[in-house]
């Protein structure tokens, strides 16, 4: 059960067909250059971090940045080596963000039939990412998950998109490089890439109309391989949910392979989350039903 639930945290062809020399190179000349944007004279990193500020913008601006809570419903499904492994789940997530007023968190509730005599979905296994440790959370009690999948979670926050803006592009020595041109699921795409000054980056590619984030890449050093393991999230079917747009559809890839997918069916933003919900010991009712049955026994 236990690898179960952990296990839970496009390829296409261009076929140019026989014809004459100046088909192919109107062809040739319609795909967009991977060379750096010319804009007013703009250095590369001028305008790196110019399409930075119009992702911000786009994203919600001031609006963005002052999200508080975020709650979620949908699926997920695990891959492995890119091929779906059969798992598809139900969740219900919960995350609360810094501008609370209270350290980061997200709390996830993995939904499962209750029974073949009593329709609907219980909640019976939870994770919490908190004060960057996470446990599960069953009718059991809590337990620390494995550190892999600690350390996988805290590493994609720190390179996440949010924290990019909100922290990267305020650090001292932060390089901003704007690298032209690339496509993203058929979408031409603006590329940038985010350099700290301990030479970390992130790089994100750019809806070239809509300026919203396509593709976030970053790469890290595999401590047992001695080699470079790379982590990619695309983001997709935008959704405009009290006024800031939302990608419905989170896809990650290591490596190259498909390992998760998320598609969102609601999202609310701002409604204000209990703190014991990224509380570890805070169990679920079934368990809590059972611990006060428990005492009033031994009474």
């Amino acid at each position: 059960m236990m690898k179960r639930w952990c296990a839970l945290l496009l390829v296409f062809g261009i076929g140019i067909g026989a014809g004459s020399a100046s088909q192919a190179l109107a062809q040739a000349s319609s795909i967009p250059s991977a060379a750096p944007t010319q804009n007013s004279g703009m250095s590369q990193e001028e305008l790196g971090k110019k399409l930075m500020d119009e992702m911000l913008d786009a994203l919600g601006g001031p609006a963005w940045l002052d999200r508080k809570y975020m709650q979620v419903s949908g699926r997920t499904a695990a891959f492995f080596r890119g091929q779906p492994n059969g798992i598809v789940v139900e969740f219900n997530g919960w995350r609360r963000f810094p501008a609370s007023g209270h350290p980061a968190g997200e709390r996830i509730g993995f939904l499962t039939d209750k029974s073949m005599f009593f329709p609907g979905k219980k909640v019976d296994v939870i994770q919490i990412y908190h004060d960057s440790t996470a446990d599960e959370v069953t009718y059991k009690g809590s337990k620390t998950l494995p550190k892999e999948i600690i350390e996988d979670y805290n590493r994609r926050q720190k390179h996440s998109i949010e924290n990019v803006v909100t922290e990267w592009l305020k650090a001292p020595g932060v390089m901003v490089i704007a690298e032209g041109q690339t496509m993203v699921e058929r979408k031409i795409a603006e590329k940038v890439t985010v350099l700290s000054a301990n030479n970390d980056a992130v790089t994100i590619e750019l809806d070239a109309t809509s300026h919203l984030p396509l593709r976030r890449t970053f790469k890290w050093r595999n401590e047992q391989f001695k080699d470079f393991d790379e982590d990619t999230e695309t983001y997709d079917d935008y959704h405009l949910v009290d006024g800031l747009p939302t990608s419905y559809t989170l896809t990650r890839y290591r490596n190259g392979d498909m390992i998760n997918q998320r598609f969102y069916t609601k999202v609310i933003y701002n409604q204000e989350i209990p703190n014991d919900m990224f509380d570890p010991t805070h169990l679920p009712p079934p368990q809590k039903e059972k611990e006060e049955k428990k005492k009033k026994w031994q009474h």
